[in-house]
């Protein structure tokens, strides 16, 4: 790698890692119902961590799309936080390491940002990455959180753990995605897991994408993760959103046609209980124009 670019990373610790996995959970991104970045938020409350390294701000962030943070004490400027990407690390509930790749997703330069992750994690001999992410979709929110996966080609394997999308699609992509290719590239198992989120809470607070996208990582990862304060969370969830249909005939009806689409593909491959292309299309269009509400 340019040594110019490897100049954009600044590492501050070098632990010895055994293999570890990389979670990639940076902000900025389709994110319904905030379930990916409340589990990652989860995550780093359950598992305590250092930073390893930063990236350099002002190359890869637009500060005036992400302003620093002013604090101020009785008139007082005391102190500018600026937004800062942060490479983590840590250990899991049975001492399994793991990086966290967390803060906003780059403005700029993507990349040379896919170089120097890449990089690093090659740098620490990382065994598996995996992004996480949400989505609208056309589900009920009375039935369990069905988490689906994208992977490159040389991954696909890993995709029989949780299944994909059917049929094909074109949408918008977010830095995870050139993430996934950049891994390709340096033959490194990547994959990225999508809660399909209730089309109708998306722009709501929805742990239940949340444990779910905790409990699909300890799967395809082999991490001991700790979900249980969020299943609380998912109940009261839960018990607000039947009272919200309840109130409304409207929505009622609705989520009762989910409910017998959902019952009625009960028991078929994960592929047919997966949704199409044009399905996932059409609500992340109504979701990016703020019309899933």
């Amino acid at each position: 790698m340019d040594e110019e670019i490897y100049d954009r990373i600044i590492f501050l610790a070098d632990p010895e890692l055994s293999e570890p996995v990389l979670v990639i959970g940076l902000e900025g991104w389709i994110d319904a119902g905030i379930a990916a970045s409340t589990a990652v938020a989860t995550l780093l409350e359950t598992i305590p961590t250092e930073v390893l390294a930063t990236f350099d701000t002002e190359y890869f962030i637009d500060q005036r799309a992400r302003r620093p943070l002013a604090r101020i004490v009785d008139g007082i400027t005391t102190e500018l936080t600026w937004p800062e990407i942060q490479l983590r690390y840590g250990r899991d509930g049975d001492g399994a390491d793991v990086l966290f790749l967390v803060g906003p997703e780059p403005d700029f330069h993507w990349s040379d940002f896919v170089d120097v992750v890449t990089d690093a994690a090659g740098r620490f001999d990382v065994r598996l990455v995996v992004g996480l992410g949400a989505f609208p979709a056309p589900t009920p929110h009375t039935r369990p959180v069905r988490v689906i996966g994208t992977a490159p080609a040389p991954s696909a394997h890993l995709l029989t753990l949780v299944g994909s999308v059917t049929g094909e699609l074109e949408v918008p992509a977010g830095i995870g995605t050139a993430l996934e290719l950049g891994f390709a590239e340096v033959d490194m198992d990547v994959m990225t897991l999508w809660a399909r989120v209730p089309h109708y809470v998306a722009s709501m607070p929805y742990p239940q994408g949340s444990a779910a996208l905790i409990d699909g990582l300890a799967r395809v990862s082999g991490l001991t993760l700790d979900a249980g304060n969020l299943r609380a969370a998912a109940e009261e969830a839960r018990q607000r959103v039947d009272e919200l249909v309840t109130n409304n005939p409207e929505h009622s009806s609705m989520v009762e046609r989910l409910e017998a689409a959902a019952d009625e593909r009960e028991g078929t491959s994960l592929g047919e209980e997966l949704p199409s292309g044009e399905e996932l299309a059409a609500e992340l269009e109504r979701f990016l124009r703020g019309e899933a509400s």
